[in-house]
């Protein structure tokens, strides 16, 4: 006990130290400690929360992002489709009109050369009908002094029915 009186410590008030001590670190565990612990677990809970938080906000950024080059990589897919589409479609329809324009001259072609074909026989066969009248009255002239009216006739319809003749042929 010496050594407890050197140290200035007294038996009976040590005990109640201890039992002081151990009432305080009991008050101090139970209502300083205890919530303090649960309050840095809460902390730690939501810190941990936001870093997978943000670990998950990574992956679906770069899932976005993935998605977004896909998506652009695919409308640039289909606008050069669609360009290459429109350019074939504008070549066909070029040709299209190129092929109905020739159509078209050549049937107005056509169709002048048939209306011109007309004109030319009917002009032709009324110049054989006028050069007719005109050797009817050539050959009635000349005959009219030569022959008589019955060998007129005779010699002026044959003349006229072998012009007829060639005329038609």
């Amino acid at each position: 006990m010496e050594f407890m009186h050197k140290f200035g410590l007294q038996p009976s008030l040590f005990l109640f130290q201890i039992i002081n001590f151990l009432i305080m670190m009991f008050i101090l565990k139970k209502f300083l400690f205890s919530p303090l612990k649960k309050i840095f677990n809460e902390r730690k809970y939501k810190i941990e929360q936001s870093l997978q938080d943000i670990e998950n906000a990574k992956i679906i950024l770069e899932n976005a992002n993935k998605k977004k080059y896909d998506i652009l990589q695919e409308a640039k897919d289909n606008s050069e489709i669609l360009t290459a589409t429109a350019k074939a479609s504008i070549k066909a329809m070029k040709e299209q009109s190129i092929f109905d324009a020739k159509n078209c001259y050549e049937q107005i072609i056509d169709d002048a050369k048939q209306k011109a074909e007309a004109e030319f026989e009917n002009m032709n066969k009324q110049l054989g009908k006028i050069s007719v009248d005109i050797s009817e009255k050539i050959i009635s002239k000349v005959l009219s002094n030569l022959f008589t009216d019955d060998e007129k006739q005779i010699l002026t319809s044959r003349a006229l029915e072998k012009m007829h003749e060639k005329i038609t042929n």
